[in-house]
């Protein structure tokens, strides 16, 4: 990875358009949540189905309650002992959740990334970065650079391909929107 791949990223994250970098899991495709009006083109890119939420990479985990509603005890230990990490907590959105990235239920997905360079990106760009997996509906969930989807490359303009610490690293979704936590995926 270089300065000016960095530097191209956060451009064109600060446009609304998507980018393609690597997070403490697998690379992701995000848009940074205040430049971007909704996720729609990481759908069209994706291939998928524009129900499946789409994951918020935040800050910091005081952010679970700003972008969170209602986000009870049992969600901030969850964040106290998983975070940064890869462990997405679904809670209900606050108002602060622009409704084009809320899932049908009114809930989002958080997380903090463990990944130093995922964080540079969000202090960079100075929001959320709303993400799913760097790959088309379907198909695996690319953990090297060497694994992008070429068609997929050639849509997006920006790309940071060192993996860092931590990718491939297997990630936990938990839901925490309806009381008692429920694990939704490994």
């Amino acid at each position: 990875m270089s300065a000016a791949e960095e530097q191209a990223v956060v451009a064109a994250l600060r446009e609304g358009r998507p980018a393609i970098f690597p997070t403490d899991t697998v690379y992701g495709l995000g848009v940074a949540v205040d430049f971007a009006p909704d996720p729609l083109e990481l759908f069209r890119l994706k291939g998928r189905d524009a129900s499946k939420p789409v994951a918020w990479l935040i800050a910091e985990p005081a952010d679970l309650f700003r972008f969170g509603r209602d986000a009870g005890p049992q969600a901030a230990h969850l964040a106290e002992e998983g975070w940064p990490g890869p462990l997405t907590l679904v809670v209900r959105a606050s108002d602060e959740v622009p409704p084009a990235y809320c899932s049908a239920q009114g809930t989002i997905g958080l997380r903090v990334p463990a990944n130093p360079l995922v964080q540079r990106l969000i202090a960079a760009v100075g929001c959320p970065l709303a993400a799913t997996s760097a790959n088309r509906s379907g198909q695996a969930a690319p953990s090297r650079a060497g694994d992008l989807d070429p068609v997929l490359l050639a849509q997006v303009s920006a790309l940071l391909q060192d993996c860092g610490p931590g990718a491939g690293r297997p990630s936990a979704v938990i839901d925490c929107s309806h009381g008692d936590p429920i694990r939704l995926r490994d």
